[in-house]
C-alpha cells in the first residue's frame, strides 16, 4: 500500500511538472516575469504583495496577481485595493497551488498586457515546495515573528527558493529577532541565496526588492 501511495504521488507531480513547463513557456513568450511567493500563514505575504502591487502601479508598471487560499476571497479583496487585476484561487482544502489552477485562472487575461505576475501561494511551508507553478522566481518569506530557526525546520521550501525576504522588520527589536542568526540559518540550507530585509509597513527594503525584480526581468527577457 505504501508503494502505491508513492507511485500515485509521483504521477501527480510528473503531470504538474508537465503543465508547469508549458505554462512557463507561455508566460515567458508574453514577456512576463512570474513570481511565486511562499511562506507560512501570517508571515505577511499579503501586506508585502499589496505594497509591491501599489508601488509598481504608481511607477506605471503593469502587474497582476493570483492569490491562493483554502477558502474565502479576503486576500484577493485586499490586493485589489492596489488597483491592479487580481483573481482568487480557492483550493478547497488543498494546502498548495498547482500549475493547472494557475493556467485555468489565466485563461481570460491577455498576458501581453502585463510585465509582472505575482502568485501568492497558500500559507504553508511544506506542500508548495513540491509544486512548480511555471514561475521564474520562487521567493520564500520569513517573518521576524516566526523566529530565526524556520529555515532549519523547513529546509525544503528554502532550498527550492531563489530568494529569501525577511518581513515585518519594523517588529524585529520587539521580537528580539537576531537577523544574523536568521541569515546564517538560510545560508546553511541554501548557500549563496540572496536575502532582502523588508517592512511593508515602513517601506524599508522595498526599493531593493523592486530593483531585484527588474534585474531578474531583464535577465529573463535576454535569455528566454
Amino acid at each position: 500500500m505504501e508503494t502505491r501511495v508513492l507511485e500515485i504521488r509521483k504521477g501527480i507531480l510528473n503531470k504538474n511538472d508537465e503543465i508547469a513547463r508549458g505554462l512557463r513557456h507561455r508566460l515567458r513568450d508574453a514577456g512576463l516575469l512570474t513570481v511565486n511567493l511562499v511562506s507560512s500563514p501570517g508571515a505577511g505575504k499579503t501586506a508585502f504583495l499589496q505594497r509591491t502591487l501599489r508601488t509598481t502601479r504608481e511607477q506605471g508598471i503593469a502587474t497582476a496577481a493570483l492569490v491562493g487560499d483554502l477558502a474565502t476571497d479576503n486576500d484577493a479583496r485586499r490586493l485589489a485595493e492596489a488597483g491592479v487585476p487580481v483573481k482568487q484561487i480557492n483550493t478547497n482544502g488543498r494546502c498548495h497551488l498547482e500549475a493547472q489552477m494557475i493556467s485555468d485562472h489565466l485563461a481570460d487575461w491577455d498576458l501581453r498586457h502585463f510585465e509582472f505576475l505575482f502568485i501568492e501561494n497558500v500559507g504553508n511551508l511544506v506542500c508548495p515546495s513540491s509544486y512548480d507553478l511555471g514561475e521564474d522566481l520562487r521567493v520564500v518569506l520569513l517573518s521576524v515573528t516566526e523566529g530565526e530557526d524556520k529555515p532549519l525546520k523547513y529546509p525544503n521550501i528554502f532550498n527550492s527558493a531563489d530568494l529569501a525576504v525577511l518581513t515585518k522588520m519594523d517588529l524585529a527589536e520587539a521580537c528580539e529577532f537576531d537577523i544574523e542568526t536568521a541569515k546564517a540559518n538560510i545560508e546553511a540550507v541554501r548557500p549563496g541565496m540572496r536575502i532582502i530585509a523588508t517592512s511593508a509597513k515602513t517601506g524599508a527594503g522595498m526599493n531593493e526588492w523592486l530593483a531585484c525584480l527588474d534585474i531578474e526581468k531583464q535577465a529573463r527577457c535576454v535569455t528566454a
